[in-house]
């Protein structure tokens, strides 16, 4: 399946590259970024560049890349059906995001998730879109507001091997129903 790209009023969303592993590095290497969304801080652009091959190139995975330098600042990217992190029905989704610190709080990332929310429900037929946050990860749960999203559950002490630790997982989602009355 081809990958697509898509277009917001400041972003474009398109498919990572390898060439993108330094501009990923110098983003994915602050501590502020990665542990707070589920994954190690990056140690080497070689690193970056082995993320790019396995992990964010998996099918629905974007670079969030800034129209005015052409650059990518973060990823998002749906995690289709049993895909997903939570292995849900195949006509649902889970949304995940990130940007790198310089770019947070700018609009940018609702922006992108706008977007892809609009894709997934129109375009892919998806029903419900999920999407969680750890405890702390504040500005993930203002994006999931601004978005539409509505709170479900917490889970507690849920096993993350990628940090080696447990996290508290705040869980939110967002039908397509709801999405179709802010769409007007």
């Amino acid at each position: 399946m081809e990958k697509r790209t898509f277009e917001t009023e400041r972003l474009i969303l398109r498919p990572w590259d390898e060439s993108d592993a330094e501009e990923l590095y110098i983003y994915a290497k602050d501590p502020a970024v990665g542990p707070i969304c589920g994954w190690q801080t990056h140690t080497s652009v070689d690193q970056s560049r082995e993320v790019i091959r396995t992990i964010l190139s998996e099918p629905e995975t974007y670079a969030v890349v800034l129209k005015e330098t052409g650059k990518p600042v973060g990823s998002i990217g749906l995690m289709l059906g049993g895909r997903s992190n939570a292995k849900l029905p195949e006509n649902e989704a889970e949304i995940g995001f990130w940007i790198g610190v310089p770019y947070q709080g700018r609009g940018l990332i609702p922006e992108a998730v706008r977007r892809l929310l609009r894709y997934a429900f129109e375009e892919l037929k998806v029903e419900t879109v999920w999407c969680g946050h750890f405890d702390g990860n504040e500005k993930s749960r203002r994006v999931q507001e601004k978005c539409g999203f509505t709170y479900v559950r917490t889970l507690e002490n849920v096993d993350w091997p990628p940090l080696g630790t447990t996290v508290t997982e705040h869980i939110s989602k967002l039908t397509k129903a709801e999405w179709k009355k802010t769409q007007k």
